[in-house]
């Protein structure tokens, strides 16, 4: 009976101090969702951003690699038709035997070069007369530079200033066949084209 009466007892303070307020303290508040819809907003906001900088950057590579796939593309079309001009250029003519006037049949030759002089004014070209190895030194010497000078008076004749040309005369002495035939002779007795300024771009005739 003894052990009876103080357990009653502390029952009984429990009880009344949990009615006066003494119970357990009340569980932690909720997140705040408003602050939480906030905080989400600033990180789509981050996102966003990051992907629309990582866009734009990779617009910014594919155009310059467009860029320089066009660039290198248009230098290479440059390049092909300078070096079709070049080839063009260094067309030889020839002529008959002991002749220094130029051929009805190579005329179209040095059309084509009055028309790529026409469309590059900054280019300059030097003539060279060239002859078989019949004859003297002298007189093949004095051949080749008329040679040279036909070939330069046709383009002259045509409009083209007379100080862009040069000439000169190699006689017998660079043959492009050593042989002792008339098909050897008739490919030796030539006027070669070289570049001498202005060579480095060269336009198409037609080009705008």
């Amino acid at each position: 009976m003894r052990l009876t009466v103080p357990l009653t007892a502390g029952v009984a303070v429990i009880l009344v101090a949990y009615a006066c307020g003494g119970g357990p303290p009340p569980p932690p508040p909720g997140p705040d969702l408003d602050s939480l819809n906030e905080a989400q907003r600033v990180r789509d906001s981050i996102e966003a951003a990051r992907r629309a900088r990582e866009d734009s950057l990779e617009r910014v590579r594919r155009d310059r690699e467009r860029l320089e796939s066009t660039r290198s593309d248009s230098l290479d079309t440059m390049r092909r038709a300078s070096e079709r001009v070049r080839q063009q250029l260094e067309v030889m003519v020839h002529y008959e035997y002991n002749v220094a006037r130029v051929r009805a049949e190579d005329a179209r030759i040095l059309d084509a070069k009055l028309a790529i002089l026409q469309v590059n004014p900054g280019l300059r070209i030097q003539v060279s007369g060239h002859c078989d190895d019949r004859g003297s030194d002298e007189y093949n010497l004095a051949l080749g530079n008329r040679r040279a000078l036909a070939a330069k008076q046709y383009l002259v004749d045509r409009g083209i200033d007379e100080s862009r040309i040069s000439t000169e005369s190699f006689g017998e002495e660079r043959p492009l066949d050593t042989g002792m035939n008339e098909s050897a002779w008739a490919l030796n007795r030539r006027s070669e084209f070289s570049i001498t300024a202005g060579g480095a771009q060269l336009r198409e005739p037609g080009d705008r």
